[in-house]
């Protein structure tokens, strides 16, 4: 399953590397792409990992924009 999420506080290489290695941490995660200029992050992942994802995304200081 694909999931896309428009994250805040996406500027750098050094944000798109923690939001990989963050979520590459939850077990079935199988692969993130961040476009930093959209500030978009593409997770390719196992069905029903949303909220995990967004959790952790959460955490890390990069929360979703205008969830819902």
């Amino acid at each position: 399953m694909e999931y896309r999420i428009d994250a805040e506080n996406i500027k750098c290489e050094g944000c798109a590397s923690t939001i990989r290695d963050a979520l590459g941490r939850i077990g079935g995660v199988h692969e993130v792409e961040v476009d930093i200029a959209a500030g978009r992050v593409t997770i390719a992942a196992d069905e029903g990992l949303r909220d995990a994802i967004t959790a952790a995304l959460q955490a890390s200081g990069y929360p979703e924009r205008n969830p819902g």
